[in-house]
């Protein structure tokens, strides 16, 4: 191999920490979705008292709306992170997750799906309760897009299945 080819091949290579700036952006993120949690809870608690019942399931729901997507950054930054730029080094800690090193590519994109439908369920509830504020053709509409994340997520996890069990079996894929 010459000098040029090795390069080029040692700067591909190398390019993978250029994502490294992009998972920060989402740890920023993960930070100003804990403030946002935060004000929501505290305008929850001082207003709970005045609140009707299903506003203040409206509002648990946008906690745990909030919540959902803090798990998918989190999901995202760790697991990205470990498959596409550098293992993380974290000895025996106690605290360590335990999917933690066993999420591949394909693993997440399911996770990943699984955690859309889950947040679009969540917006989708948030609907119901809220029917007679919301127009039947936008209610369609949101009833539409979460069949759409099912049915992708179902279609991702199926694939994901089949090529486990080709390469299980010692097929090339």
């Amino acid at each position: 191999m010459n000098f040029v080819e090795r390069a080029v091949e040692k700067i591909i290579f190398s390019s993978r920490w250029l994502q490294v700036p992009l998972y920060l952006g989402l740890v920023a993120v993960l930070a100003m979705l804990s403030v946002k949690f935060v004000l929501e809870l505290v305008h929850l608690s001082a207003d709970i008292w005045t609140m009707g019942e299903s506003k203040v399931v409206l509002a648990v729901l946008t906690l745990v709306d909030v919540v959902m997507v803090a798990n998918l950054i989190v999901m995202v930054v760790i697991s990205g992170y470990e498959n596409f730029v550098s293992r993380l080094d974290l000895g025996e800690a106690e605290d360590k997750l335990s999917w933690f090193g066993k999420l591949d590519a394909g693993s997440l994109k399911i996770k990943l799906a699984s955690s859309i439908v889950a947040i679009s369920s969540i917006h989708l509830l948030k609907a119901f309760l809220d029917v007679n504020e919301i127009a039947n053709d936008k209610l369609v509409m949101l009833i539409a897009i979460h069949v759409t994340f099912i049915a992708s997520a179902l279609l991702l996890a199926y694939l994901d299945k089949m090529v486990g069990h080709k390469a299980d079996s010692g097929e090339k894929h």
